[in-house]
């Protein structure tokens, strides 16, 4: 083919365009036959050629925009915080304490729910949160007995949420045989526990709680449980208490019950494991006689400290010759007044309710104010008493009954400010506390760090004097968180006449005070707090009343002084 050799192909090309003009000029009549001969042939050629050259390919390119994608930011609230804080607290991992509940923090939710038996679900519900937010103040609030209960429990500090979902709910996943007692004993401790605000192990801790003694004269030790110290009306009647009598035999100890006021291991005969009250047992409950000393504890002797009163949640032993003493009183056609409500008692009838309720009322489901607020005042005071046995555990030289007795000295020295709070608006007590203040000859750190512990020693043996003058001094002093605990008690009509009027103005002042930053004296890791009291004071507020002039102040009894530092 021609096409195939490009040598023969320029020859033949030269060829035909020599023919081409030769022809042109021979022959002008064929022109026109030559010329279509000689533009074939060329164009032809000219095709070829060009179908023979490398063809320019064009790419078309394309360009794809990468497409942004936007996550919404996941809010961060203190609330998320105190969640975040609390599984970790309990060995859920949450990651870092951000307030921003993401992924991780939801996979620790599931955990904590998976372990509880909860529904998996990664969203807690109002029980869950509020049930995992009040183990962790707890856990918090005595980290030695925490750290004795992780100890003991397989799970670590998972194992309190189980320990505390029982205290609920009676169940016994409380380790039975801790607290260095034997089983049968510690589980008796834990159930009077559940029926007093008192935890388990600070009732151990108190003196004459438990006594020991070889009471059947065995070689073993017995157990005597008196429930008169747990400040709780539980356990008591109007003449005495529950005491519970363990014996031993070769079969373990046997319990024995009886009803008794103040009691000692002399007041009991025992024979193997039948015990039975000796006579004129009784009689010796005047005394207050302490437990013996564990071996190698030095034994404090407090024979020249005057008799401790009887807490009102128990019973108390009649005087009948302190009658022929008494001043002239004024007429009385009402019996003998009636016993002050008990606020040991209000607060275990109040916890029971909680409880069957899940849990503490919340801002959004509350229906009754009045209970909401009862159940802060409740765990106001539970809280006032665990700050208070924090700080007697820090003072050196006094043991806790012996605090607890100068403790008493408030009450008839600030008789009059704490009988004004009924009846006075709040300028003029506050004025009246302040004057007994500047008149009590000690700095207002000393004043302030002493009513701290007094104010728990008030509530925890229900001695509403001490735990109201308590209050009104740390109020005096710049504390005004502290009008809220009064406004419960006018509120209530517990130590004082029920005032809800009066009520109102101490709540107003202490929770401004909250509301402007000042610390929390009570569950300051609960933000929510705030608004609950708020919402609840607004639905039961009420109108004023005329107050009435009161006596003249007696003269101030002495005040009790502890070295601590505020």
């Amino acid at each position: 083919m021609i096409g195939d050799d490009p040598v023969i192909l320029r020859l033949t090309l030269t060829g035909l365009v020599s023919a081409a003009l030769l022809t042109a000029q021979t022959a002008p009549v064929r022109a026109d036959a030559g010329d279509f001969i000689a533009g074939a042939i060329v164009g032809a050629i000219v095709n070829h050629s060009a179908k023979q050259q490398p063809r320019r390919v064009y790419k078309k390119k394309t360009y794809v925009a990468k497409k942004k994608t936007y996550r919404p930011s996941i809010p961060a609230t203190q609330e998320g915080r105190q969640i975040q804080t609390s599984l970790n607290y309990f060995g859920f991992n949450a990651g870092s304490v951000d307030g921003q509940l993401g992924r991780k923090s939801k996979a620790a939710v599931s955990a904590y729910q998976a372990f509880m038996n909860y529904p998996v679900t990664g969203q807690l519900t109002d029980f869950e949160k509020d049930f995992l937010f009040d183990s962790y103040y707890k856990a918090t609030a005595n980290s030695a007995v925490t750290a004795s209960l992780i100890a003991q429990s397989p799970h670590g500090a998972k194992g309190l949420l189980l320990v505390y979902r029982d205290d609920l709910t009676g169940g016994t996943t409380a380790i039975a045989g801790h607290y260095g007692l034997p089983a049968v004993i510690a589980a008796s401790v834990n159930e009077i526990a559940k029926s007093s605000d008192p935890s388990a192990e600070q009732l151990v801790q108190r003196s004459g709680f438990i006594q020991l003694s070889d009471i059947n004269g065995d070689g073993q030790t017995d157990y005597v449980i008196d429930t008169s110290v747990t400040g709780s009306a539980f356990w008591c009647n109007a003449q005495s208490c529950a005491v519970r009598v363990f014996a031993s035999t070769p079969e373990g100890y046997q319990r024995n019950d009886f009803q008794a006021f103040n009691v000692t291991p002399a007041m009991f005969a025992c024979v193997r494991g039948n015990c039975t009250k000796t006579e004129g047992g009784t009689q010796l409950a005047a005394v207050h006689v302490a437990p013996a000393p564990a071996p190698g504890l030095p034994q404090v002797i407090e024979a020249a400290a005057p008799a401790m009163p009887v807490p009102s949640a128990q019973p108390v032993v009649a005087n009948p010759q302190a009658a022929v003493a008494a001043a002239p009183a004024l007429p009385t056609f009402l019996g003998g007044g009636g016993a002050e409500t008990s606020l040991a008692s209000h607060c275990n009838k109040v916890s029971l309710v909680t409880n069957s309720n899940g849990g503490f009322t919340r801002v959004a489901s509350m229906s009754d104010p009045d209970f909401a607020l009862s159940e802060q005042f409740c765990l106001a005071r539970t809280y006032a008493i665990e700050t208070s046995e924090e700080m007697i555990a820090s003072i050196q030289g006094f043991t806790s009954d012996q605090i607890a007795q100068q403790c008493r000295g408030l009450a008839p020295a600030m008789q009059t400010q704490v009988a004004a709070l009924s009846l006075k608006g709040q300028d003029e007590v506050t004025r009246e506390v302040a004057a007994f203040i500047l008149s009590a000859g000690m700095s207002p750190a000393q004043l302030k760090g002493t009513a701290r512990i007094c104010l728990g020693v008030g509530y925890r043996t229900d001695d509403m004097d001490v735990a109201l003058a308590s209050s009104l001094l740390l109020y005096a002093l710049g504390q005004e968180v502290y009008g809220e605990i009064l406004g419960h008690h006018l509120h209530e009509g517990i130590g004082t006449a029920q005032r809800t009027d009066a009520a109102m103005t101490w709540y107003a002042k202490g929770l401004s005070a909250l509301e402007s930053g000042a610390e929390p004296a009570f569950a300051p890791g609960q933000p929510e707090r705030l608004g609950l009291l708020q919402a609840a004071v607004a639905a039961v507020a009420g109108g004023g009343a005329v107050a009435a002039p009161i006596p003249a102040a007696a003269p101030a009894a002495g005040l009790p002084t502890f070295a601590l530092s505020d």
